[in-house]
């Protein structure tokens, strides 16, 4: 029995490559510390994958930022703006992932999107008329041959020519089926420099196959791999898949002369049954992902090795592995001196999951593996039991009815009521929520933590920090005002912090996007509230200004996709738990004055299941649900609003808009505004604020390139439903450039409205 990862963490177990990198865009490292860095962790991930024996180790899997970008980027894909910075290769590479401002230009970033169902993004490869797909980069080959000259042999990985295809924006009138030939030209390319250079195997890393094809899909992608898998020779190819099963595809996929393929056991809910209706090749390999990669649950051998003889009755060479890149998890359980041993037991992070593959491999080499001494105390970490079940919380939620997740009355007659209340200018200005996250601010919290700082003392910080941000946002004249969250370390951890049912890590960091790194809690037990958690702060700044400030939640749905769950009970029980607890903060918030409450649901399409079929049955129907039971029992005046950021929205804009809140603030502005069309399309009837500019670039959006924006968004959306704001939170910005964005976009509106009254 063989063992294979398919990626590994790449921030560094300290988060070296963080700090490194936003060291290097700072102007205080240089190049050459910065590659140093890089390289030592990519050495020190291999290294731990050699020790642990396992198999089949991956290069290629680093990334400074993303590795749908590096793809791009090996193949030339970089869009004229990019390139007519006329900066060097790297830095050309960052002005695509973040934009850039400078001597040499100014230009946007890359629109970013959700990596399938988890809380990775990616940068959108953006394909231009007149591109040319050719093998342009040195990435790959350089790393294969930095893992081979310490004497370890890996299968060199790039995403696949059919997710990219289809991932990739294109912005001409040519289709993929114009790049096709010089897709598969390059593609080739790829697999003979590797040949020449040894590879022994090579990894083409095709999730979208988990997706609803059409024919025209399945076409291009025999069409493609008939091309590139014609290049071939002493090299094997294996199709790496993950995130589900390939129902629509499979035959094709074992048609094709692939060496291997990876299949996905655990999301993969039709994975076993597809591979035992099949008559699978001697020479094909199947690589087998039974370890989760996504979750951080210690694997349950005995169900595990169950599975794998199931698969071994078909399969003659079965590979056994991670269900997807270990990107998704935390590095190593070890860092955790925090934690209980009684908790520690149950948890695998990366390096433990390497430790499980290794197990497993020699558990399943004994003649007997019920008996072999690792199976049996695997096992009885299975059975311990974890926590005692609140009885009455289940009894509560078994008991909801209809009315409990309806709000009165309908939404029509709640705006006139809120319009005549809230009296707000026409084009409300506000932001997302949070304020930059300043050095003072991290000292005071991490002195707090430390027991450094009395609570009285750091209250009195946050105090301050509120005061002042309160009185700027006056300054600068935006219409809601925001008490900056300056108490909180993340919209997630924050919550969970305060509530019942929850653990926490010390350093089990996961890499979001770039150098956005989270630490998700973890669910640990049932989801309850204690006492009030935003109410003191918020009251606090509403008694500091005549306008409205916002009561600022995190709501149930993406506490949930942003927490490691349990595994014991379902996702929509979970959610119910989390929305009951956030729903008395809310209702505790009104009763002190709130009169306008956010609650957002950043990640709401993050576990939208990838096949369209399953949205409603699987998730929609009960994601909805709980964000609606949250607001269902405030009053007709209190405004709700809610947030989302970094999704595609088109396809699910009708099950938003039955989320019934009063004003949505969208992600907009690096998808190009295109939401907008929808909302158009759809009649969408809830107030919404299309975010007018990115805040994940560290640009300052000029006030006519604003007002652009505005005028866009107005020509498509009633003026009188109308928001004006960012895109996100402004919390990883730094504060020149908030502020002046901010009082540019409140400039840009306040043109807008007079130009409105003077058509008027």
């Amino acid at each position: 029995m063989q063992t294979s990862v398919i990626g590994y963490p790449r921030i560094g177990a300290s988060r070296e490559l963080k700090f490194v990198l936003e060291d290097y865009f700072k102007g205080q490292v240089s190049l050459e510390l910065l590659q140093h860095t890089a390289s030592t962790l990519r050495q020190q991930h291999w290294t731990i994958q050699q020790k642990q024996q396992i198999d089949y180790i991956s290069s290629g899997d680093f990334s400074f930022y993303d590795g749908v970008l590096d793809t791009a980027l090996l193949f030339n894909i970089v869009p004229k703006r990019y390139i007519q910075l006329a900066l060097n290769e790297l830095d050309t590479y960052f002005a695509m992932a973040r934009g850039y401002q400078g001597q040499h230009g100014d230009v946007k970033a890359l629109a970013m999107k959700k990596w399938f169902n988890t809380n990775y993004h990616y940068l959108v490869p953006e394909i231009e008329q007149d591109t040319t797909i050719k093998l342009a980069g040195s990435k790959l080959f350089n790393e294969y041959n930095e893992a081979k000259a310490l004497g370890i042999e890996t299968k060199p990985t790039l995403v696949g020519a059919f997710t990219l295809l289809k991932l990739a924006k294109y912005t001409g009138t040519k289709t993929a089926e114009y790049f096709i030939e010089s897709t598969i030209a390059a593609y080739q390319d790829v697999i003979r420099k590797l040949e020449s250079l040894g590879a022994k195997w090579i990894q083409f890393d095709e999730p979208y196959l988990v997706t609803d094809l059409s024919h025209e899909d399945l076409d291009l992608f025999t069409t493609l791999y008939q091309g590139i898998l014609s290049a071939k020779d002493t090299s094997k190819v294996l199709c790496q898949t993950y995130f589900g099963d390939i129902r629509d595809s499979f035959n094709i996929v074992q048609t094709l002369p692939f060496d291997g393929i990876g299949l996905d056991f655990v999301e993969g809910v039709e994975s076993l049954a597809l591979v035992e209706q099949s008559n699978w090749s001697e020479t094909q390999l199947l690589f087998a992902g039974v370890i989760n990669g996504k979750n951080i649950w210690k694997n349950n051998y005995e169900k595990t090795i169950a599975l794998v003889n199931q698969i071994k009755k078909i399969v003659p060479h079965v590979v056994i592995g991670t269900s997807c890149s270990l990107l998704h998890v935390p590095y190593s359980v070890k860092q955790e001196t925090k934690l209980e041993q009684s908790v520690i037991n149950h948890l695998a992070f990366a390096e433990e999951k390497l430790e499980e593959l290794a197990q497993l491999k020699q558990i399943l080499s004994f003649a007997n593996p019920a008996e072999h001494p690792l199976y049996i105390a695997n096992q009885q970490v299975s059975i311990l039991e974890r926590f005692a079940k609140q009885e009455q919380l289940a009894a509560t939620i078994a008991k909801l009815s209809e009315d409990e997740f309806t709000r009165h009355p309908h939404f029509k007659e709640r705006a006139q009521i809120q319009k005549e209340r809230l009296n707000l200018e026409k084009l409300p200005t506000t932001t997302i929520g949070s304020f930059p996250q300043t050095a003072d601010v991290r000292a005071k919290r991490s002195a707090y933590k430390k027991g450094k700082l009395s609570e009285e003392q750091y209250k009195q910080f946050n105090f301050e920090k509120i005061k002042e941000c309160i009185k700027k946002q006056e300054e600068i004249g935006l219409d809601v005002l925001v008490h900056g969250e300056f108490e909180r370390n993340d919209m997630v951890e924050y919550f969970g912090e305060a509530l019942d049912g929850f653990i926490f890590t010390q350093f089990a960091w996961v890499q979001s996007y770039g150098t956005r790194c989270v630490k998700p809690p973890i669910i640990w037990g049932d989801i309850t509230r204690s006492k009030p958690i935003t109410v003191e702060y918020s009251v606090y700044a509403n008694s500091l200004t005549a306008k409205h400030v916002k009561g600022m939640l995190t709501g149930p749905v993406t506490i949930l996709n942003w927490s490691f769950p349990r595994e014991d009970i379902g996702l929509k029980e979970m959610a119910y738990q989390i929305a009951l607890a956030i729903r008395d903060e809310v209702l505790d918030l009104e009763a002190n004055g709130i009169q306008i409450i956010q609650i957002d649901e950043a990640a709401l399409r993050e576990k939208l299941p990838l096949r369209k079929s399953d949205w409603r049955s699987q998730y929609l129907d009960w994601a909805i649900p709980a964000f609606r039971l949250t607001h269902s029992k405030v009053q007709a005046d209190t405004q709700v609003h809610t947030h989302m950021c970094y999704s595609q929205f088109s396809d699910i804009i009708k099950d938003i808009d039955a989320m019934d809140a009063d004003v949505i603030t969208f992600e907009a502005s690096r998808s190009d505004l295109s939401l907008i069309d929808t909302l158009h399309a759809v009649s969408f009837q809830t107030e919404v604020g299309p975010g007018v500019y990115d805040i994940h670039s560290p640009r300052i959006p000029s006030v006519d390139e604003l007002e652009q924006a505005i005028k866009r968004i107005y020509d498509k959306v009633d003026v009188s439903k109308l928001w004006i704001n960012p895109d996100c939170g402004l919390k990883t910005r730094g504060e020149h450039e908030t502020w002046a964005s901010l009082a540019n976009l409140v400039e840009a509106t306040k043109r807008f409205r007079k130009k409105l009254a003077l058509s008027h």
